[in-house]
């Protein structure tokens, strides 16, 4: 399960991220931890990292998303991970997809949005620092209204975008922040249970589709050839017996004429004779009419 996390500061993504790690079994991944991490190292990518902090610049993006590269290849993020503060904006968004999709062969999961009302969110940390200053405790400077204003005002500048960028793609989640805890961790693991089921659901598809061919293609083939071979040897036979049929018939007409036309040639010969025959006879009598008479 690869998971992003967006929500304005205080909206309790750290608390989710957590239950997320325990119940996936997952890491939890931090950018701020994975440069010190890289830096500690020394990995190439981390001694450029450190150079550039070293002057007080902002790491760039291509150095981040180098780290995470190196980070999501280790033992431990092979079941995968939820990035915590990255990315911040969308041009890291679009760093992070590349690095997914192209360089590593991976897909984001989902992208969870707590959604919260940041009047609210003030009125939180107010309550908090008032109980605080009441207990005694040191209030750290981070954590006033006056500094989440401004990390809100950024949260709408920068990083808000990723909620239209990755609803684009189909990839948002959106909960309602404002409700408990667990009621918030129930509602992310239901609808993480429906992409899961949903992928399974593709997956199995895809693989029927690709049986399907292999399994019927073979019997179809070997069902048409006998009978393409069967209408062939029929066809052939067939035209075998009209041909005969019609030489027999053609011999039969012949003899027929030939036959006819020799009893034909014999009856001519005959008549003449038969004629002549008839003509003498008559002549052979008529003298001895005559005589009689006289």
């Amino acid at each position: 399960m690869r998971l992003i996390l967006l929500g304005p500061p205080g909206a309790g993504k750290g608390t989710q991220a957590h239950r997320l790690v325990e119940r996936y079994k997952i890491v939890q991944l931090s950018t701020g931890e994975m440069l010190r991490a890289a830096v500690a190292a020394e990995s190439p990518i981390g001694l450029k990292a450190k150079d550039i902090m070293a002057s007080g610049a902002l790491v760039p993006d291509d150095v981040v998303v180098g780290i995470i590269s190196d980070r999501i290849e280790q033992p431990d993020a092979a079941k995968g991970f939820i990035l915590d503060g990255f990315p911040r904006t969308v041009a890291q968004a679009e760093a992070l997809d590349d690095l997914l999709k192209k360089k590593k062969g991976l897909k984001l999961d989902a992208v969870v949005e707590l959604r919260v009302n940041e009047s609210a969110l003030l009125s939180r940390v107010e309550a908090r620092v008032a109980q605080m200053v009441a207990r005694g405790e040191t209030v750290r400077v981070d954590d006033t209204p006056e500094v989440l204003t401004k990390r809100l005002a950024a949260y709408r500048s920068q990083t808000e975008p990723l909620v239209h960028y990755y609803s684009e793609r189909r990839k948002l989640m959106t909960v309602d922040g404002m409700m408990t805890i667990e009621e918030v961790t129930a509602e992310i693991a239901h609808l993480l249970a429906r992409i899961a089921a949903a992928d399974k659901a593709k997956s199995a598809k895809k693989s029927a589709a690709a049986r399907k061919p292999v399994a019927k293609a073979a019997p179809k083939a070997a069902a048409r050839m006998p009978a393409k071979a069967a209408r062939t040897a029929k066809g052939k036979g067939s035209a075998s017996k009209r041909s005969s049929g019609k030489s027999a018939a053609k011999s039969a007409g012949k003899a027929s004429r030939a036959a006819k036309a020799k009893s034909a040639r014999k009856g001519a010969r005959k008549a003449p004779r038969s004629a002549a025959k008839k003509v003498t006879k008559k002549r052979a009598k008529a003298p001895k009419r005559l005589t009689k008479r006289r």
